[in-house]
């Protein structure tokens, strides 16, 4: 869940809050109200992203990333070597 929808729930549940709260008076049950809605929204972001870091697809791509962080490994150490190399003054003739 994206924070721009996160934002756009707790704006609605303000504005939610605020329809519902029989008299302007009562500030300290619009503010509950608030925070009851945020929590519920923040639940469900929180329920969201587990479902999505304990997907399939989540765990096969976590566990191509460290098959294949070795091999990056080498790779970048090797290129390294070959820039070295590279720079390396030729000796004058």
């Amino acid at each position: 869940m994206k924070a721009s929808l996160l934002l756009v729930l707790v704006c609605a549940a303000v504005l939610a809050a605020g329809t519902r709260t029989d008299t302007p008076k009562e500030p300290e049950a619009l503010v509950k109200k608030v925070q009851e809605y945020a929590q519920k929204a923040v639940a469900m972001a929180k329920s969201a992203f587990t479902t999505v870091q304990e997907s399939e697809v989540a765990q096969q791509a976590r566990q191509w990333l460290s098959d294949n962080a070795n091999l990056m490994k080498e790779r970048l150490a090797r290129l390294k070597e070959q820039l070295v190399e590279l720079w390396k003054p030729t000796p004058a003739k």
